[in-house]
């Protein structure tokens, strides 16, 4: 983990922090805000679901706070849901609409994970109450500026969405980022000392998958795929690098916007037999494709830290993918897989033809992966925040948190972009 000082408690938060010695005492109320939860099926929503697995095995008090879907029903425990409306610009996602009646419980650290109407509310509310709060910047904003019409060109004229991001998260107490690949955003933003703590991934779910129907024809090369079907994922230049591997069949799991057009460019390419888009998957079922796949192949240069990575090289699976801000530190070249230059569909392709073609090296490259997917643990991970809120509290780690563990119930680890 990479430390820098935490920014000091303002006076308006003495009060918060006299009462340190009581919360030695007690477990903390920990409210953990995100615009996106489950039934919705993303990086955020693993590791807050998993980090908050973890804290309440250690006795804290969690609510997650995320918006209500009213087609589902919620199997955790630890979900708060507040009303919500239809997002216009991504109709599969839900817009929360916080009330001041949404919120009469009070917690002891407000910890946000989007910067939406929820992540805004929890802004609020630590002012309000005077705790401190700690964010987590899991999504690189500026990527995503062409989900609201005009907002991209606006954007690379005036920088909006970075100055915006940077009076949000440049107020908070600590700013978490998943990979030192995000540091040089903070700074663009003007957010100085954020912490580095990866985004964690629960094996056990992935490895506990009973056995599917083999989706890959027989005789082809198996090659994976995972994430949200968005123009950012850049499917297109998997697409484009699968042509050129004409033995090799394609597996992708997700769904999302751009699947008509992925499958029409599939078409053009004449290679749309060689492909299988699967759609979202049920959670129990995602570890048994990994333990099918040969090679996993990524493309986007967007992600803070790319999940589905470290999941594939915990099944054993080498990766060939764009290296990239958060997927510089996701692969270990040469000995989990392969990063490529942004954009470089042949050196996709040859590092594609290396893998397939030599099964030394692919026994080499697996054993790598393996390795390298075990560097993060949800306990250590949780640990990792719990002294960054307690630093933030004005307390010691040892002295706050020295509660006893208790047991959880393994839950996925996988819940891949839709």
């Amino acid at each position: 983990m990479t430390r820098g000082p935490l920014q000091p408690a303002r006076p308006s938060q003495a009060a918060a922090l006299t009462e340190g010695a009581a919360l030695t005492e007690r477990p903390l109320r920990i409210g953990l805000f995100t615009d996106t939860f489950l039934p919705d099926q993303n990086g955020i929503v693993t590791s807050v679901g998993l980090l908050s697995d973890e804290l309440r095995a250690r006795g804290h008090h969690v609510d997650v706070v995320a918006p209500e879907f009213p087609e589902h029903v919620d199997t955790r425990t630890d979900v708060y849901r507040i009303s919500s409306l239809r997002y216009m610009f991504l109709p599969t996602y839900r817009l929360a609409w916080p009330t001041r009646r949404d919120f009469e419980r009070k917690y002891d650290i407000v910890h946000t994970h989007t910067p939406l109407t929820l992540g805004l509310a929890g802004v609020r509310l630590a002012r309000k109450w005077q705790v401190p709060h700690i964010a987590t910047y899991h999504t690189h904003l500026a990527a995503y500026t062409h989900y609201v019409p005009g907002l991209t060109s606006f954007d690379r004229m005036t920088r909006l969405v970075s100055r915006v991001s940077g009076q949000l998260y440049g107020r908070a107490n600590a700013v978490i980022v998943p990979t030192t690949g995000m540091l040089d955003v903070m700074r663009d933003m003007g957010v100085r000392h954020p912490v580095v703590i990866p985004t964690s991934i629960d094996p056990r779910g992935l490895e506990a998958a009973p056995p599917i129907l083999n989706p890959w024809p027989a005789g082809t090369r198996r090659i994976l795929s995972v994430g949200r079907l968005a123009r950012e994922k850049r499917f297109d230049l998997v697409l484009d690098t699968l042509s050129q591997l004409p033995d090799a069949h394609l597996v992708i799991l997700g769904e999302g916007p751009e699947r008509v057009h992925l499958e029409a460019h599939a078409q053009q390419l004449g290679i749309l037999e060689r492909v299988t888009f699967l759609g979202v998957r049920p959670w129990t079922e995602i570890g048994a494709y990994y333990r099918l796949a040969e090679l996993f192949l990524f493309a986007s240069d967007t992600e803070t830290q790319g999940l589905v990575l470290q999941e594939a090289q915990l099944m054993g699976v080498p990766v060939v993918a764009v290296g990239a801000r958060g997927t510089l530190s996701g692969v270990a070249h040469g000995r989990s897989g392969y990063l490529t230059m942004p954009g470089d569909v042949n050196a996709l392709v040859r590092h594609a033809r290396d893998v397939l073609g030599d099964s030394a090296l692919w026994e080499q490259l697996s054993a790598g992966a393996r390795d390298f997917g075990q560097t993060t643990t949800p306990g250590g991970v949780a640990e990792q925040v719990l002294e960054v809120y307690a630093r933030a509290l004005g307390m010691s780690n040892s002295a706050a948190f020295s509660l006893p563990a208790e047991a959880v119930t393994p839950r996925s680890s996988l819940v891949y972009d839709r």
